[in-house]
């Protein structure tokens, strides 16, 4: 466990070390003096022009006038709201505390307003809503709602100002990554909305640094979990659609790059693969984002996947999209898998082959069985995973990728994730007539005589089947050279959070090499 934490902690960066230790003393000290923050600061909002093209909060996040609230596919019912309810976890109460229903098409002026009003006295004691994201989305959905409902009400602005008060004293800075992001886009938005200069130069010096840090030269941002990426690309258009004219050009040439990747990474139905922390109906999708854009005068640039470690080929109707990147930004890889060379496959619009997805953010064994090697389609050594995902969002001992050749119709790469193992995991993609659907993956373990076992999850909806030692899988054949054994079995397959379907995935078992071919027709 002492070497999981030092191969953990090593990565930090100073700065979230020293505000880890800042906020811990900064906690104790608040505790014994029992200090209290303020919620009476005032300062006069003025309401936005709301673009039309804003999309609107999703209706799998809703309310109703029931007070049924429904987030992550769960629903719960009050007759008077528990702001701190916790039975379905912390990613639950979380979005109850973001507001982010206030924006759904069918809640009307009055709702919104009981529900804000419900809310202001009660946060002084509140445990979850006074964490600074959950400040920083909530910021933006209430002023999203009172710009677009042109509300001016003096109570709900002392509050709101007081909440980004206390957001400016508990900056992410322990954590870096898009819960910093999001600070800066939640201080951008609300300075503009009071007119506040302190709050506008705040925010704009954090999307300055950390939109440089954090969208990679290829446009992705570097957490690489396409999900996250539209969510944050949906932030920065909103503060480009009220921003100041002097902060414009920069801000919109981060959203062409990342317009441009977000494109480049889509299926041509506009679905996103579902790879690392990603899952549907989250994030505005990829055709309203680029709607949205539009409105806003941005054009996507043209972007080669390059620096996220992704990569597409196009077959025909078929797109194949694998990843031999690492698994993200050393110093916080919360969102990531143990995933490397994993792939996914999309025929004219249907998944075939899949990554499983994610259905849930507790800390719980089905957390772990998500991000480990066996639910990706990769391979796996020993029954180990290529690098130690832990405790949720935690990785201690990683791999170090080697990319041998990258090339239009070939991409080669190696990994040492089972350097304990003594093994070198060596994978190929080869394409022999991009307008043809057809294409071979080559694994090669270098090393120890070691188990490897290969996994390719397939949609619940396709049906598959073993034939004469071929897989049969709708009108996909896949054969196998060097195989030791082959064969089917279920799996749980989740695109949504808290919802399961039964999957098939085909076990490939081999020694030193493998040679896959994946054919239509």
């Amino acid at each position: 466990m002492l070497m999981r934490y030092f191969h953990t902690l090593r990565f930090l960066k100073p700065t979230q070390v020293y505000y880890q230790l800042f906020y811990k003393l900064r906690r104790i000290f608040r505790n014994f003096t029992k200090f209290k923050y303020s919620y009476h600061s005032y300062q006069q909002g003025q309401t936005l022009a709301v673009n039309e093209a804003m999309p609107a909060s999703y209706e799998s996040y809703r309310f109703d006038e029931k007070h049924q609230f429904t987030f992550l596919n769960l629903s719960e019912s009050f007759i008077k709201i528990d702001w701190d309810y916790s039975t379905y976890g912390k990613l639950w109460t979380y979005n109850l505390n973001y507001f982010d229903f206030l924006n759904q098409t069918s809640i009307t002026k009055e709702q919104g307003l009981v529900l804000i009003n419900d809310f202001i006295p009660q946060l002084p004691q509140l445990k979850n809503a006074n964490e600074p994201y959950p400040i920083s989305l909530r910021g933006i959905n209430w002023v999203k709602f009172l710009s677009k409902h042109n509300i001016s009400n003096k109570e709900i602005d002392q509050s709101l100002y007081s909440q980004y008060l206390i957001l400016l004293n508990n900056l992410e800075y322990h954590l870096l990554g898009n819960h910093l992001l999001e600070n800066g886009f939640s201080l951008y938005i609300g300075g503009c909305y009071f007119k506040n200069e302190k709050l506008i130069n705040k925010g704009f010096s954090i999307l300055k640094k950390e939109l440089k840090e954090q969208i990679l030269l290829d446009g992705a941002h570097y957490e690489l979990s396409p999900m996250y990426h539209q969510i944050l690309l949906s932030r920065l258009l909103d503060c480009i659609s009220i921003g100041n004219s002097e902060h414009l050009p920069l801000m919109k040439n981060y959203a062409q790059k990342m317009c441009g990747w977000l494109k480049a990474i889509s299926f041509n139905n506009g679905e996103i693969p579902l790879l690392n922390d990603s899952a549907k109906n989250i994030a505005p999708t990829t055709t309203t984002l680029l709607r949205y854009a539009e409105k806003l005068g941005i054009n996507p640039s043209p972007r080669e996947l390059k620096d996220s470690g992704y990569r597409k080929y196009k077959l025909g109707e078929a797109e194949l999209i694998f990843d031999i990147g690492k698994i993200g930004p050393s110093y916080i890889p919360g969102h990531a898998h143990a995933d490397i060379f994993n792939f996914v496959l999309s025929d004219n619009g249907l998944p075939i082959v899949v990554d499983t997805g994610i259905s849930t953010y507790e800390k719980n064994q089905r957390r772990q069985e998500e991000r480990s090697t066996f639910s990706h389609n990769t391979v796996e050594i020993n029954h180990k995973n290529q690098v130690d995902v832990w405790d949720g969002f935690r990785v201690g001992k990683r791999a170090r990728i080697e990319i041998l050749k990258d090339e239009i119709k070939e991409t080669t790469a190696s990994h040492n994730g089972y350097r304990s193992e003594n093994s070198i995991h060596q994978r190929s993609w080869k394409i022999a007539n991009p307008s043809i659907a057809s294409f071979i993956i080559e694994d090669h373990i270098f090393g120890n005589n070691s188990t490897a076992r290969a996994y390719i999850h397939f949609h619940p909806s396709c049906e598959v089947k073993i034939v004469e030692e071929k897989i049969k899988v709708n009108n996909w054949i896949i054969q196998f050279d060097k195989v030791n054994t082959l064969y089917l079995q279920p799996y749980l397959y989740t695109e949504e959070y808290n919802g399961t379907k039964e999957g098939i995935v085909a076990v490939i078992n081999f020694k030193s090499s493998l040679i896959s071919y994946f054919n239509k027709g």
